[in-house]
């Protein structure tokens, strides 16, 4: 493992994104036990695409514009029922001095795993990424691949890990001001859609 894979790495998971995104809401709206699970959430929904690019699958996603289209525009729904969620929902306006497990455990679970599943750019970046710093011509190379994945697995839980500790820890300020969380659920809304544009207007 190599410096430079190390510090690619840290860019691109520091980078906010969908996951960065879904992991502080769930921090600011639900507290820090919620944060906790969309970032482990979140991890697990790289598994599909890391799988995809060492298999081989995202070569014939890459080779197939109607297949990679399809699984595009699927990402780009999810992002838009997950703007409309964020801005109708109400319940993350009453504050919890004991916020507890969240409400539905297996809600955050499957959306934070849907919301990484669906984004077709992780099978594209794996199938670009991963060749750059394993020879594909040695006897290990599945080998290296599975592991530097992981890595970059790891890399993404801590980091996602940090950003959820970061919202949790504001949330009682935030949400202490109806105002402001109204303002904050709507940027957060706001960004989703501006992420599901990203994602409907990129090649």
């Amino acid at each position: 493992m190599s410096v430079e894979f190390l510090l690619t790495t840290l860019i691109v998971v520091i980078t906010p994104g969908t996951g960065v995104l879904y992991t502080m809401s769930a921090g600011l709206s639900r507290g820090l036990i919620a944060s906790l699970i969309a970032a482990i959430a979140c991890t697990l929904g790289i598994v599909p695409h890391m799988v995809a690019a060492i298999t081989g699958l995202a070569a014939l996603l890459q080779a197939n514009p109607l297949a990679f289209q399809i699984l595009k525009y699927f990402g780009v729904a999810y992002l838009i029922y997950m703007a409309w969620g964020t801005f109708r929902d109400r319940s993350s306006l009453v504050v919890q001095e004991d916020a507890g497990p969240p409400s539905s455990v297996i809600r955050v679970i499957l959306h934070g795993i849907l919301i990484n599943i669906l984004n077709p750019k992780l099978t594209m970046f794996f199938f670009a990424f991963l060749p750059q710093f394993v020879d594909t011509t040695a006897r290990d190379a599945f080998g290296r691949m599975v592991e530097l994945s992981m890595i970059f697995m790891l890399a993404t839980l801590l980091v996602f890990i940090g950003y959820g500790i970061f919202a949790s820890a504001i949330r009682t300020k935030v949400i202490s001001k109806p105002a402001m969380l109204m303002w904050m659920r709507r940027v957060f809304g706001v960004a989703f859609i501006g992420l599901a544009a990203r994602l409907a207007f990129e090649s």
